[in-house]
């Protein structure tokens, strides 16, 4: 734990380092640079001008153009009303010239959140492109001034297809992730902060700024949503248990059964891994809804055990209330463990595949060592075949982890519309005992518009998995353990 806390504090440590270093060097471009350095600061291409490199001037210039005009015809219509985020409801006003009922000049608060915050994100980036600009032109100041060769326009094009094709590559993504990715985030961050709810719809009804009301109401704050506190711990729990189980039995069996079908012992190999690769080849909502009616309350699955007389057993020792079904997705407990073979059943398979990849390429020299010493199957799977699976495929396991405790398809698939909660303090939150959080975040929105809530649970989920990948990344880079299976 120690050394994942120097790990981590040494990442954090690098991002603060390299980011003084940037502010320093602006700062140092700043105070030293001459006046068309300084200049630079209200007009980007007048260093560039300076330098004779006209062809970067004007790209600068233009660039600063469009930001100032974003600002002027887009971002002031959105920005000013952002502390507010609007305070004139959508309503129907009689116009006097066309003798008409139309709708007044309302505000929109979603959408001066949206655009609001999308301003601001270009706001950013062109502060940034203002101090790197900055630093650029006060670097091509001391070049000019010791007597080093400045780069034409032509030659830079060149460097930027050659040396510096990385950043040419990773220009387009960049802005991928930013627009699809980074903003998308930062609005669910804001929508937490609200109270946008079935109740505050725009444009007929607005929301606004509440603070930290929702998080309070999340963790158990008094009042009419007190229910939402217990709600989450349970769900939380849930999700947690799941993800655990449905990435370890899966990752474990897939193992097992590669180790199986791989031994010289077992016949007809080929036919085994096609009957269990089938469920990779139907598509999985498929699988899942074939199931789920499967073992509905009035399945075939009810149907037969009840005929055999297992519904009738089970009921005589406790473990169902009634002899006439026997509720595999319908009551809690019975669905937890449903769901979680079920989720062996289609997710081994696609393990198997992996782990015969992997197996295929363990050095045999060591495996044939460990026989040669006496050690037995199980000691072998143990201390070789297990370390070597880990520092393989490491990373996608905790991928896998974050990816079920998301595992959106899984759990709504099978419980939708079967399971219903006879907790009325989960009922009066808008969830069951099978949701994972992901699952509750869906049905807050889709089903009860209730945005502000799981935008706020949303953040808790995304807290969790960034927390979990970064440690467990952590943990398994540290040390050198290329040498030990090579």
């Amino acid at each position: 734990m120690e050394n994942q806390t120097k790990g981590a504090a040494a990442m954090v440590g690098g991002f603060f380092r390299a980011l003084g270093s940037f502010f320093s060097g602006f700062g140092t471009a700043v105070a030293k640079g001459d006046i068309f350095v300084k200049l630079s600061l209200l007009w980007w291409g007048a260093g560039y001008v300076r330098r004779k490199q006209y062809v970067k001037a004007v790209i600068m210039t233009a660039l600063e153009a469009a930001v100032i005009l974003f600002t002027i015809f887009f971002a002031m219509d959105y920005v000013p009303k952002f502390g507010s985020l609007g305070t004139v409801r959508a309503e129907k006003v009689f116009n006097p010239q066309t003798m008409k009922s139309e709708f007044n000049d309302y505000d929109h608060s979603f959408m001066i959140l949206l655009f609001s915050l999308f301003s601001f994100v270009v706001w950013f980036a062109a502060i940034i492109v203002l101090m790197k600009n900055t630093m650029n032109v006060y670097k091509l100041q001391l070049m000019d001034e010791s007597g080093e060769h400045i780069n034409t326009f032509k030659e830079d094009l060149v460097t930027y297809i050659g040396e510096k094709f990385h950043i040419t590559l990773l220009t387009l993504p960049v802005l991928g992730v930013v627009v699809f990715t980074l903003v998308p985030i930062l609005l669910l961050i804001f929508v937490a902060f609200t109270n946008y709810d079935q109740q505050h719809m725009p444009p007929s009804e607005l929301f606004t700024w509440v603070g930290f009301t929702n998080f309070i109401t999340l963790f158990g704050g008094g009042g009419l949503t007190a229910t939402f506190g217990y709600s989450f711990v349970r769900v939380l729990g849930w999700t947690l248990v799941w993800a655990l189980f449905a990435t370890f039995t899966t990752y474990i069996g897939g193992i097992l059964l590669s180790i199986m079908l791989n031994s010289p012992k077992t016949r007809l190999p080929k036919c085994w891994r096609t009957l269990f690769v089938v469920t990779i080849a139907v598509p999985q909502f498929v699988s899942l809804l074939l199931v789920r009616n499967f073992f509905a309350d009035s399945g075939i699955v009810n149907t037969i055990c009840k005929e055999i007389g297992l519904t009738g057993f089970l009921h005589d020792i406790g473990l169902v209330s009634t002899n006439n079904l026997i509720p595999f997705l319908s009551a809690p407990g019975w669905a937890h463990v449903m769901i979680i073979l079920i989720n062996i059943w289609i997710g081994v398979p696609y393990q198997m595949l992996i782990a015969t990849g992997v197996l295929m390429n363990i050095p045999s020299d060591q495996l044939e060592s460990a026989k040669v010493d006496g050690a037995k199957p199980f000691q072998i799977f143990v201390k070789i075949t297990m370390p070597y699976m880990l520092f393989v495929t490491g990373p996608a396991l905790v991928t896998d982890f974050v990816k079920n405790i998301n595992n959106f398809n899984v759990i709504y698939l099978l419980t939708q519309d079967v399971y219903t909660t006879t907790n009325q303090a989960l009922a009066n939150s808008q969830a069951t005992e099978v949701d994972l959080l992901v699952t509750w975040l869906f049905r807050l929105t889709q089903d009860y518009y209730n945005y502000k809530m799981a935008s706020a649970i949303g953040i808790i989920v995304f807290i969790i998995c960034a927390v979990f990948t970064l440690i467990a990344f952590n943990f398994m880079i540290k040390g050198d353990k290329e040498g030990t299976y090579q």
